[in-house]
C-alpha cells in the first residue's frame, strides 16, 4: 500500500516539476540601448605599454603544421621507413586510402604503393645499409612491364609547374636507367618525365627536374609521383625528395608570405613533442638526419625541419624565436648546448633569446613528467645550466593553467630569485564541453565569448600569487604560451570558423587589457588550427588568422580610457573550464594610441548574437580627421569557415567611416570584430 501511495505521489509531482522554470543559464543584466554611447578619453593613458610579444604564435610538429605544411617537401616518408607512426596514424592513413592495406602486404613502406598492384611482390626492404635512417628499398623490374613505386601527391600547380627532386640509388643488376614521372592519379597518362642513370655499386645521389604543361593538372587534383625501373633492372633506392621549384630554402613560399603578413613578432617552437625532442637530431646534413616517430603525437618526425630551419623561418618573417627545452628526457647539458647553438646562429646575433623550461610538465602525456616534489629542483637545474652559457637568456618556467594553477605554481615560486622571468599558462579549450547537458548552439557561443572575461580575472589571481612570493614580487610575470578554441561540434565556435575568430579577438582584447601582467602570449598555431593551413597543395587561413592579423598589425601601444553603455549578460553552468562568468559586455571595447600619439585605434567586438549595435563614438582629447579607416570581420553564420575549395570565404574587409563634429556614428554588426583607426587632425 505504501508503495502504491508513493507511485501516485510521483505521478502528481513529476509533471509539476517538469513545468517549473529551469535556472536561466544566460541572464541578461542589461540590454543594449537603441543607440550605444562609446566615450574615449585620451587624457587617461594607462601606466603600461602593450608589448608586441603578446601577439606571438606557436609552431609544433603536429598534424600538418611543419611536414605537409610549412615545410615544402611534397613526399611523405621519403626515407622509406617502417613504424614512423603509431597504430592510430596508420589506421587513419589506411581508412583514407584503403588500397594501402594491400601495398603494405608487398613490404612497401606506407604511403608508397606499387606502380602496378597486379605485379605483387617485387620489393624488398634492406636494413642497415641506408643513406638515411635504417631502411632502403630494392625494386625488382619485370622485363616488358613497367615496374616501380608511386605515391599520391598534391602539387601547388596554381603557383608553380616545375618540381625539383633527388634520390639516392645503388645499382644491383640489369639496366641502369630509371624514369621519374608525374602521372595522372591511377592512370598511365604521363604529365612530366625525366630519365636518370645510376650505374654505380655504391650509393649515388641523382637529381632530376619535372615540369608540368600548363593546364594538364588542375589545382586540388591528385597526381602520382612515380619511380620506374627499366627491364629486369634491380636497384636499391633511398631518401627520395621532391620540392616545388619556388621553395624558399625548403619552406613553402605561400606559408612564409602569409606568416609574414600575420605580423607575429614571436614564434614558439614547442609543445608536447618537446619532452622527447633532442635538438641534435635536427641539425647537420639533411640526408643524414634520422627519421623517427614523434612520440607525443604518433606521427613521423623526419627531422628535416630543425633548429637552423626554424631560425631561418623566424628571420624570414621578422620574428624572434621562442624555444621550449626538453625537461622530459633531456639533460641540463643538452639544453645549455642548444642555447649556445641558437645564440651563435640566429641572424640578428644577440643573446637574450626566450627559452621555456619544459612544456606542460604537469601533464602525464608528456614524456618523463616530474612529480610536484621533483618540479622545483628540475626547473632550477636547467635554469642554472642555461644561465651559465647565456646570462641574459629570458626564461619561462612551466606553470599550470589559469583555472588550476595554485599548488603547481606555488612549488615553482619556492625557487630562488631570477630562476625564471615568467611562469607559463595554457588555455586550450574545448568549447562544446559545458556543465549543462545538450546545450544549444547559442548557449555555447555566448559562453565561449565570455571565456576571455573570466580568464582575465583568473590571470589577475595568478599574478597576485606571484607577487606574494618575495623572491619574484614585481620580477616575474605570466606567459600564455598556448591558447586555442576547439570543438567536437560543427555548430560551436572553434579555430576553423567565424565563432573562433570572434573568440580569438576577445582573447587578444583581454590580453591588451592585462598587458601589465601578461607580457608573452602564443596563439596555437601559426600553422594549422587557428592560423595557416595547407590541404591538397592549397595554402589558406582560418578565420581566426584574419582576426589575429587585424590586432597584431594595429599601430596601438598606449591604452586609453574607454567606456560604453552597451549592456551585459551573465553565464552559468557554461564551458567546464570557466563555467560561471558574470558581467560579460555585449560590446567589448578597447582603445589605444600609438607611440607618437597621432593615431587612435578602437577595437570593438559585438558579442550579441542577433542585434547590430548602432553606436555614437565621442573622443575627448583627440580630434580625428574626417576619414576613419575601418577593418572588420563578419560572416553569414558563426559556423562559416575557409577551406581549400573556398579559401577566402571568411576574411577581413576594409571600408571607411566619417567623423563629423568630432563624433563617429557606426553600426557594429552582430557577431563581428571591428577596428576603427583614427588619425589626429
Amino acid at each position: 500500500m505504501a508503495q502504491r501511495k508513493l507511485n501516485c505521489l510521483y505521478l502528481i509531482v513529476l509533471p509539476l516539476l517538469a513545468n517549473l522554470p529551469a535556472r536561466a543559464q544566460i541572464t541578461e543584466v542589461a540590454a543594449p540601448p537603441q543607440t550605444v554611447n562609446i566615450h574615449v578619453d585620451t587624457a587617461q593613458v594607462a601606466s603600461y605599454r602593450i608589448p608586441r610579444t603578446i601577439f606571438g604564435t606557436f609552431l609544433e610538429p603536429i598534424g600538418n603544421s611543419t611536414y605537409n605544411g610549412l615545410w615544402a617537401e611534397i613526399l611523405m616518408n621519403p626515407s622509406l621507413e617502417e613504424n614512423l607512426g603509431n597504430s592510430d596514424y596508420v589506421a587513419n592513413m589506411v581508412r583514407e586510402e584503403p588500397q594501402l592495406r594491400r601495398a603494405s602486404q608487398f613490404a612497401l613502406p606506407l604511403p608508397w604503393e606499387p606502380l602496378d598492384y597486379a605485379q605483387e611482390n617485387r620489393y624488398e626492404p634492406h636494413w642497415g645499409d641506408a643513406v638515411n635512417s635504417w631502411r632502403s628499398l630494392e625494386i625488382m623490374g619485370v622485363p616488358g612491364q613497367p615496374t616501380g613505386i608511386r605515391q599520391k601527391v598534391y602539387l601547388p600547380v596554381r603557383r608553380v609547374l616545375t618540381y625539383n627532386g633527388s634520390l639516392y640509388a645503388k645499382h644491383l643488376s640489369g639496366p641502369a636507367e630509371m624514369t621519374i614521372e608525374l602521372r595522372k592519379r591511377n592512370s598511365t597518362e604521363i604529365l612530366a618525365q625525366a630519365q636518370v642513370t645510376a650505374a654505380g655499386a655504391d650509393w649515388e645521389n641523382v637529381k632530376f627536374s619535372l615540369t608540368l604543361p600548363a593546364g594538364k593538372l588542375q589545382p586540388l587534383e591528385p597526381a602520382d609521383f612515380v619511380i620506374e625501373v627499366s627491364g629486369d633492372e634491380r636497384v636499391d633506392v633511398d631518401n627520395i625528395l621532391l620540392f616545388p621549384a619556388d621553395a624558399i630554402e625548403g619552406l613553402d613560399p605561400d606559408a612564409v608570405k602569409m606568416a609574414k603578413e600575420m605580423h607575429t613578432p614571436l614564434v614558439r617552437f614547442g609543445g608536447n613533442f618537446t619532452s622527447a625532442y633532442h635538438w641534435r637530431d635536427g641539425i647537420g646534413p639533411q640526408e643524414k638526419r634520422v627519421s623517427m616517430q614523434n612520440i607525443a603525437w604518433g606521427i613521423p618526425e623526419y627531422n628535416t625541419f630543425g633548429t637552423d630551419e626554424f631560425l631561418r623561418f623566424t628571420n624570414l618573417i621578422g620574428a624572434e624565436p621562442q624555444i621550449a627545452l626538453n625537461l622530459g628526457s633531456g639533460t641540463p647539458e643538452e639544453a645549455a648546448a642548444w642555447v649556445k647553438y641558437a645564440d651563435d646562429r640566429f641572424e640578428r646575433r644577440h643573446s637574450g633569446l626566450l627559452w621555456e623550461l619544459g612544456n606542460e610538465l604537469w601533464g602525464k602525456g608528456n614524456l618523463g613528467w616530474p612529480t610536484l616534489e621533483q618540479l622545483p629542483g628540475r626547473t632550477l637545474e636547467f635554469s642554472q645550466a642555461v644561465r651559465q652559457v647565456d646570462s641574459s637568456a629570458r626564461l619561462i618556467a612551466t606553470g599550470q593553467d589559469p583555472d588550476s594553477f595554485h599548488d603547481w605554481n606555488a612549488a615553482q615560486l619556492t625557487l630562488p630569485a631570477h630562476s625564471f622571468d615568467y611562469l607559463s599558462a595554457h588555455f586550450v579549450v574545448t568549447t562544446d564541453r559545458t556543465r549543462i547537458q545538450n546545450p544549444s548552439a547559442d548557449f555555447i557561443a555566448q559562453a565561449t565569448f565570455a571565456l576571455s572575461v573570466g580568464l582575465g580575472r583568473k590571470l589577475r589571481e595568478a599574478q597576485e600569487q606571484i607577487d606574494a612570493a618575495p623572491a619574484f614580487a614585481k620580477q616575474a610575470h605570466i606567459a600564455l604560451t598556448e591558447w586555442l578554441f576547439l570543438s567536437g561540434r560543427r555548430d560551436a565556435p572553434s579555430c576553423v570558423n567565424m565563432g573562433g575568430a570572434l573568440a580569438t579577438a576577445s582573447f587578444l582584447q583581454m590580453l591588451m587589457k592585462n598587458a601589465d601582467i601578461v607580457f608573452i602570449s602564443d596563439m596555437t598555431g601559426l600553422m594549422d588550427f587557428g592560423g595557416i593551413a595547407k590541404k591538397r597543395g592549397q595554402v589558406f587561413a582560418a578565420p581566426s588568422y584574419y582576426a589575429f592579423q587585424m590586432y597584431a598589425g594595429a599601430d596601438a601601444s598606449r591604452p586609453v580610457a574607454i567606456t560604453t553603455d552597451a549592456g551585459s549578460y551573465n553565464v552559468h553552468d557554461g564551458i567546464t573550464r570557466l563555467p560561471d562568468i558574470d558581467d560579460v559586455p555585449y560590446l567589448d571595447t578597447f582603445a589605444a594610441l600609438n607611440e607618437s600619439g597621432d593615431t587612435l585605434t578602437l577595437f570593438i567586438i559585438n558579442r550579441h548574437l542577433t542585434r547590430d549595435l548602432d553606436a555614437e563614438i565621442g573622443t575627448q582629447g583627440f580630434r580625428p580627421q574626417p576619414l576613419v579607416a575601418v577593418q572588420s570581420i563578419a560572416a553569414g553564420s558563426l559556423f562559416d569557415g575557409n577551406s581549400e575549395e573556398d579559401p577566402l570565404h571568411v576574411v577581413s574587409a576594409a571600408s571607411s567611416a566619417r567623423a563629423e563634429n568630432d563624433r563617429i556614428r557606426y553600426v557594429f554588426p552582430h557577431e563581428s570584430v571591428t577596428l576603427l583607426t583614427l588619425k589626429r587632425r
